[in-house]
């Protein structure tokens, strides 16, 4: 059995993500994917969001519907996967950094601290979403100075401003952290488990019968 046996689904799933990373998590679960990344102003609905109070977690399910809804419309009969991730600091919205300057401003607030990423996803098939969830991570970042500061971002160079906290996991990120509690996935972007039982559900991806325990 190859891994594309799991996929049960006419068609490949549709990704409005252009994230290589969520790619790749879906990809090596078995899922033939065609990306197509949403046209949606991110910072615009974010910031309405935050100016009625929405927390980061729940900013981050609402960007994940705004991008299935924006992907869906443009393809209504195909099943479409969209994701956000947002990082909290004690309840303050973080975006990407434009540039390496205020990347450096983001990570001297987060170092010494423990701050939250939370992945949400959401899947639609044209004017009906199916399903929708979110995973959290924390994050314990070192209280490092700042000559080590400024030797990770000459590392990174321009890297530093494709995630929302400056950092890859998978890459120099482990450098930043003393403790990370949460499961790589949502650390990457999306809640996989969330998603592949959704997918299920959808009759799209095999799983077999549940046996108790």
């Amino acid at each position: 059995m190859t891994a594309s046996s799991f996929w049960l689904g006419p068609e490949p799933l549709v990704l409005a993500s252009g994230s290589a990373a969520r790619r790749a998590l879906l990809a090596a679960c078995g899922i033939p994917l065609d990306v197509i990344k949403p046209r949606v102003d991110e910072k615009a609905i974010a910031a309405t969001l935050l100016e009625n109070r929405v927390t980061p977690a729940e900013i981050a399910i609402a960007l994940a519907h705004a991008k299935a809804e924006a992907v869906a419309r443009q393809h209504p009969d195909r099943l479409v996967l969209a994701a956000d991730q947002t990082l909290d600091l004690d309840g303050t919205l973080f975006m990407k950094p434009v540039d390496s300057a205020s990347a450096r401003v983001q990570l001297a607030r987060l170092r010494g601290k423990a701050h939250h990423l939370h992945s949400a996803s959401a899947l639609r098939r044209g004017e009906t979403v199916l399903w929708a969830g979110i995973s959290s991570a924390t994050l314990v970042m070192r209280a490092f100075d700042d000559a080590f500061l400024d030797r990770y971002l000459d590392a990174m160079g321009r890297t530093v401003t494709e995630t929302v906290g400056g950092y890859e996991i998978e890459g120099l990120g482990p450098h930043l952290f003393s403790e990370i509690v949460g499961d790589h996935a949502t650390i990457l972007g999306l809640p996989l488990f969330g998603v592949l039982y959704a997918l299920r559900e959808a009759g799209v991806l095999a799983g077999g019968s549940e046996i108790e325990a």
